[in-house]
């Protein structure tokens, strides 16, 4: 029990340190933004791929989803369905132009994390005295709202107007390829986890680690929020922190440049 509890500690731990790095996300400098026009295609691929690598959120759910299915038919139904939620929304919304904040669109997958693991640990029958939800369902309600979360990142690139519709399926397509990469690395993890003797306990209190992993992001989330719904209370003039350190590191690389130019002149 006590080793279960410590190899768990270290999983909340990684949970935290991944998390926290996800509260600053947003936002794009002009270096980069001209760097993916120059990329094309491939370039929006690759965005969509590590994207999905280094969603914490979107990775969570997915990690939520396959943890208690042993079935391969099971595992392919419900991340199936997960992806053409999330597909489909991603390719609407941005289409279409769709917009919604960031923030907020985050903390409601982030709340989407909790769903999943309190389905897990069977929540609803347990502390609600009700019948759990059609899981399938559910899973494909919350899939649509993940790919609004995916379209806003979308947005925020330089988007063609002329290649559009090839920039939204390159994206989508990398986001795929980046959560089969994924899923590979969980199935193979908990494939060999299963034959351990202390997988149960061990799934009991992960769950009530993605509980955790949820609630803080979606706390962080909102944080975001506030500064974007009230940037006077916080002092800032951008919508979030990250603008004004690209802003800044902008402006000293331009000091920079006009101190070098003047030393090579004299």
């Amino acid at each position: 029990m006590f080793s279960v509890i410590k190899q768990s500690r270290w999983f909340i731990a990684l949970l935290a340190v991944l998390l926290s790095s996800q509260v600053l996300a947003h936002g794009m400098s002009e270096a980069e933004k001209l760097s993916i026009i120059e990329g094309g295609n491939l370039r929006y691929l690759w965005i969509g791929a590590t994207h999905m690598l280094s969603g914490y959120d979107h990775l969570l759910f997915v990690f939520g989803i396959i943890f208690l299915l042993t079935r391969f038919k099971d595992i392919v139904k419900y991340i199936t369905a997960f992806t053409l939620g999330h597909s489909a929304t991603l390719i609407f919304a941005t289409f279409n132009g769709i917009q919604v904040n960031y923030f907020l669109i985050d903390a409601v997958i982030a709340l989407s994390v909790c769903y999943i693991a309190f389905a897990n640990l069977d929540g609803f029958k347990k502390y609600l005295d009700i019948k759990s939800p059609n899981l399938l369902l559910m899973i494909i309600g919350l899939g649509l709202i993940h790919g609004l979360g995916l379209s806003t990142r979308l947005q925020q690139l330089p988007l063609s107007e002329d290649d559009l519709l090839m920039n939204i399926i390159s994206f989508n397509v990398g986001i795929e390829l980046g959560q089969i990469v994924a899923l590979t690395a969980m199935l193979v993890l908990l494939a060999g986890w299963r034959k351990a003797a202390s997988f149960t306990k061990f799934s009991v209190i992960s769950n009530y680690g993605l509980i955790f992993a949820g609630l803080f992001l979606f706390l962080s989330q909102m944080h975001g929020y506030s500064h974007t719904s009230n940037p006077d209370e916080f002092g800032f003039s951008s919508d979030n922190h990250i603008h004004d350190h690209i802003k800044m590191d902008e402006e000293r690389a331009a000091e920079l440049k006009k101190e070098n130019h003047h030393d090579s002149i004299d």
